[in-house]
């Protein structure tokens, strides 16, 4: 439920509910072969919100820790029962980024995706008429993102 608390989401059997406190960064809806591998699916929907307005309402995420095609790793927050990948934390943007998985969002649709990322890997069926921009690879942020979004992420990520 979206509310002026907030936007709840939960696993696929209840056990873990969590409320993103504010809305996401920006949305990367990716289409690298790992996300394809990761979801069984075709990509990855993915809000980036500070993990300090990520609150768990229910229950306790299992982390696992799994490779990335950055050779860094990721940390995904899973449910302990049904197993579903509630967010993500990679190791670029660390523990103060959480990247919620948009789907296990009550209202999922309130997020379309901002951009399109890795698209030199999409499934050809895949079609992305929506108006997002597209890019073959990663991106800039500061070439996509709004500058509040830029300035809520340097608040948590300082640049390097």
């Amino acid at each position: 439920m979206s509310n002026n608390q907030g936007f709840d989401g939960a696993c696929a059997c209840g056990t873990i509910r969590y409320r993103m406190n504010r809305e996401p960064m920006f949305v990367h809806c990716c289409h690298c072969r790992w996300c394809q591998r990761e979801t069984g699916t075709a990509f990855a929907l993915n809000g980036l919100v500070e993990a300090s307005e990520v609150t768990l309402l229910q229950g306790q995420v299992e982390i696992i820790d799994t490779p990335s095609n950055s050779g860094k790793g990721q940390r995904i927050s899973r449910c302990p029962r049904c197993r579903v990948a509630v967010w993500s934390n990679y190791a670029g943007a660390g523990d103060g980024i959480h990247f919620v998985r948009i789907g296990t969002l009550e209202n999922p649709e309130a997020f379309p995706p901002d951009i399109h990322i890795f698209t030199s890997s999409k499934q050809p069926w895949v079609n992305l008429d929506g108006g997002a921009p597209a890019v073959p690879e990663y991106y800039r942020p500061s070439d996509h993102w709004p500058a509040e979004s830029v300035e809520r992420y340097r608040c948590v990520v300082p640049l390097k």
